[in-house]
């Protein structure tokens, strides 16, 4: 009979240590899935996080170089009163049988000043034709006949943009008619 409980102990130690073995095994597949579903959780959060530093660095390269174009707007903008200053004593001088010499010496100034804004990018805004609202400021509204409404009939004080970006909008009355 010992030999038979022997035989009936091992037996079941046998069974145990297969359903061990099988329950480790079971155990171990679960774990290896969770770690490769864990593995693929931090791989999508690196890919995610790595494109959005690449548009992080995109944007701040686009910022930088955008302040370095603009970074002279502001002294371009200080410098329009200064043109429209020797503007209005051309027309003085010009306006004065005595002042000749001066006169030209304004116009050959004037003439360079503009040349230098021209060189770096400010630009007169045209103000012949349309109105546009986002190149002119309207002060006034004037009927005429001969002109069309919404066209510019007077220039009141020039504008100018920078690169494409407005400093000073155009001064100008509108016909309207009516």
């Amino acid at each position: 009979m010992e030999e038979q409980d022997l035989h009936s102990c091992q037996e079941q130690q046998d069974s145990l240590s297969c359903e061990d073995h099988i329950e480790e095994s079971v155990q171990q597949e679960c774990e290896k899935e969770d770690y490769e579903a864990k593995y693929l959780a931090l791989k999508d959060q690196y890919v995610r996080a790595f494109a959005d530093f690449e548009n992080t660095k995109k944007r701040l390269e686009r910022d930088k170089s955008q302040s370095l174009e603009y970074a002279n707007e502001r002294i371009m903008n200080d410098l329009l009163p200064v043109l429209d200053t020797l503007e209005k004593a051309l027309e003085s001088a010009q306006s004065n049988p005595q002042a000749t010499a001066i006169a030209e010496g304004l116009q050959l100034t004037l003439e360079g000043f503009i040349k230098v804004l021209n060189k770096h990018g400010v630009e007169v805004i045209a103000t012949e034709g349309e109105f546009d609202p986002n190149l002119h400021e309207c002060l006034m509204q004037v009927p005429h006949e001969e002109k069309n409404d919404g066209e510019i009939l007077q220039t009141l004080q020039k504008g100018f943009v920078y690169k494409q970006r407005v400093l000073r909008p155009s001064m100008v009355s509108v016909v309207k008619n009516a």
